[in-house]
């Protein structure tokens, strides 16, 4: 079978990094390719390349044997290559059928765009995707999921052959997970390559039938899927086994540090009840919007709540006072870092200090040193990747942003760190490096409460798992007690059959 793109040797650099080095791998019509490799190692610089934002310094990238010129966006548009990002983009002020349409709107009579025709459009396009979405809507306001939708829609309607997809789940849900991927799965059964870049192994396997790994800018293999598996592709990676990505270690847990106790807020959660002792790792599982990320930001007091208490070291915390949850030694690193855990058009080491700028500050003023030397201290210290400590904290890749949340909270040297989804979007290195780190922490007895959607990181980490349904506790389990199977089972209200 003759591939449909082929990437022969491509390298690129800004100034004196090289991005991707000498990369080539070929794409099939009718076939989901992966591309994976940690952060850092030249995914996104492939991914312009293909979508015309980058020119390549060497090599070529060929459609049908044919030496493709991308030289912007539009000539990648016009040879049929679509890419789908993790944040799409959208005019949110336009319609949905203007934001498909956009360059290419249907002229009618009087050369004037034919409205009637672009929103008949994008109602064909919804019904071949099989999504319900009204044309005439505004973009804004659109789920993460839907916009998504959106943008393979305007792939079909260039009639794209390859669709690049660049960690399109990352903010969806399971139920917008299968929606997506059955949509992916029809525009490779209808002969378009698909080149899919995800961290998660489980939408790989379920989805690709072909592997690339990437790292450190280098091509390392291509594979077939069937003839590889998880533990290999994480060796190819980053070089260590799978069993490395959960350096847990065996702590004895010490005193209550958190106690909560009839936590509630209509209709969200009712009647939470748990504790957390120095040196736990104790985890919040269940199925998405099952009130766990509520539950912890009621804890730090960023949202209210009706009824219950929530004690540090014996003392009560007044609700929606997150200045005394701070004074009290909590800390709280959110889901959505982007939007909650930083702030991206300041610099990294403002970011790091913001949480201590009054005691870092001198008769009231705060100092370049005193900033630039607490940051550099907890940035080296979490080997976190940057060009400077001026730089803007937004230029930083996902897996570094979520490095300088963890510093900004780790320095104010809290008793209890909530952590919210603390791997979501960041590689498999990364990912070991902050389960290292949260196991070190609490070895030296800060007391640690883990909301994770990943079951391997829940069964890899926890000491104790709290099973939450519909805004309920519903299970306690040790980490002897908790499967894959029990986990879900206690999630979904389901029983085990014998």
């Amino acid at each position: 079978m003759a591939a449909l793109l082929r990437v022969r040797g491509v390298s690129k650099s800004f100034g004196a990094v090289a991005a991707v080095r000498d990369v080539s791998f070929d794409l099939y019509g009718g076939e989901a390719h992966a591309l994976v490799g940690e952060n850092g190692a030249g995914k996104s610089t492939i991914v312009k390349m293909l979508a015309g934002v980058h020119r390549p310094d060497d090599g070529t990238l060929e459609l049908d044997g044919t030496a493709l010129a991308l030289n912007g966006p539009a000539d990648a548009k016009a040879a049929g290559i679509a890419v789908i990002y993790q944040e799409p983009t959208l005019f949110p002020d336009l319609s949905v059928a203007e934001n498909i349409a956009m360059g290419r709107q249907p002229l009618g009579r009087f050369n004037t765009i034919d409205r009637a025709a672009m929103v008949s459009q994008a109602a064909r396009l919804f019904t071949r995707l099989g999504v319900s979405i009204d044309p005439n809507r505004p973009a804004r306001g659109l789920s993460i999921a839907d916009q998504q939708l959106v943008e393979i829609a305007k792939a079909l309607s260039v009639d794209a052959r390859v669709v690049v997809m660049d960690e399109p789940t990352a903010a969806l849900t399971g139920v917008e997970v299968e929606r997506l991927f059955a949509v992916a799965r029809s525009l490779r059964d209808d002969g378009a390559a698909l080149l899919f870049i995800s961290h998660r192994f489980e939408e790989i396997t379920a989805l690709c039938q072909r592997v690339t790994i990437m790292r450190d800018g280098k091509h390392v293999s291509t594979d077939l899927l069937a003839d590889t598996s998880v533990d290999e592709m994480v060796r190819r990676m980053v070089g260590r086994d799978l069993e490395a990505l959960f350096p847990k270690q065996d702590v004895e847990p010490g005193a209550t540090v958190l106690k909560v106790q009839g936590l509630t807020r209509d209709p969200v959660f009712q009647d939470i009840s748990f504790e957390v002792k120095a040196g736990e790792i104790v985890a919040l599982a269940g199925l998405v919007g099952s009130g766990r990320s509520e539950v912890v930001q009621s804890i730090f007091g960023v949202d209210p709540r009706d009824a219950g208490t929530v004690e540090v070291l014996g003392k009560t915390l007044k609700p929606k006072n997150p200045k005394q949850a701070m004074a009290a030694g909590v800390a709280l690193v959110p889901e959505d870092r982007r939007q909650q855990g930083l702030v991206m058009e300041l610099s990294i080491e403002r970011n790091v200090t913001l949480p201590r700028s009054r005691s870092l500050s001198q008769l009231g003023f705060l100092t370049g040193n005193s900033e630039r030397r607490s940051a550099k201290e907890w940035t080296e210290r979490l080997k976190t990747k940057y060009g400077r400590l001026s730089d803007e904290v937004g230029t930083l890749s996902g897996g570094n942003q979520q490095k300088v949340v963890l510093a900004k909270w780790l320095a104010t040297g809290p008793r209890v760190l909530i952590v919210d989804e603390p791997t979501r979007g960041i590689d498999v290195g990364t990912k070991a490096e902050v389960h290292r780190l949260m196991s070190s922490l609490a070895a030296e007895g800060v007391a640690v409460l883990m909301v994770s959607s990943e079951l391997p990181e829940v069964l890899g980490m926890a000491d104790r798992v709290l099973v939450m349904r519909e805004g309920r506790l519903v299970a306690e389990l040790s980490r002897t007690e908790a499967t894959e199977e029990s986990v879900m089972f206690a999630a979904t209200g389901q029983e085990a059959t014998v």
